[in-house]
């Protein structure tokens, strides 16, 4: 099989590991080898988070720069920050909602804007696949199921290898009762979305 690595980028509160542990989880439904790891920023909600998870046989978790095959950002300014991770080869899915930084909010800082930051990353890789995913979490019932509607546009992409059933009995394995059916309902609205997208 071949090496597939995939960097997950998001701030603090928006539910990366949680996405990591189902794509974990749906791995070894799917007898796939994978190692995972996390790199935690400040710990609060606000810190960056990342998440390193590379299938196939690999003897390391570490993406160098330039290594990631996908690159699935839960904010946008935090995916133009992991943007050196990417080659040409490189898928991006990101979010379009923006959380903006404590220096951003105390006016220390500009947000960068979305047309030029999609233009970069259109630039420096393959294939962008760039929506809100916080409108569709909304919709599906569940304003925290952003990391859900990222989930469902990464497996329609097929370029990790799992299937979409494992990942939704990951998902009803790894996520509380009174989420599994809103978060069910914004996997399937992230998958819709991004076969229209990229």
């Amino acid at each position: 099989m071949n090496t597939t690595r995939l960097i997950i980028v998001a701030v603090g509160g928006q539910g990366n590991l949680l996405a990591s542990r189902v794509i974990g989880e749906a791995a070894l439904l799917s007898d796939i080898d994978v190692r995972m790891s996390e790199i935690h920023g400040m710990a609060q909600r606000g810190g960056v988070v990342e998440s390193s998870i590379v299938f196939g046989d690999a003897q390391s978790t570490v993406i160098s720069d330039g290594e990631a095959d996908v690159l699935l950002g839960f904010e946008p300014s935090e995916t133009l920050r992991a943007l050196n991770k990417c080659n040409l080869n490189t898928v991006v899915i990101t979010n379009l909602a923006k959380l903006p930084s404590f220096t951003v909010t105390t006016g220390k800082s500009v947000y960068p804007d979305l047309d030029v930051l999609q233009e970069l990353i259109r630039k420096k890789t393959a294939k962008l696949i760039a929506f809100d995913a916080a409108s569709m979490a909304i919709k599906a019932g569940n304003v925290l199921s952003v990391n859900m509607v990222l989930l469902g546009a990464l497996i329609q992409t097929h370029i990790v290898p799992l299937s979409a059933e494992n990942v939704k009995e990951a998902i009803i394995k790894r996520t509380q009762k009174a989420f599994v059916e809103s978060n069910l309902k914004a996997f399937n609205l992230g998958f819709s979305a991004a076969q229209g997208l990229g």
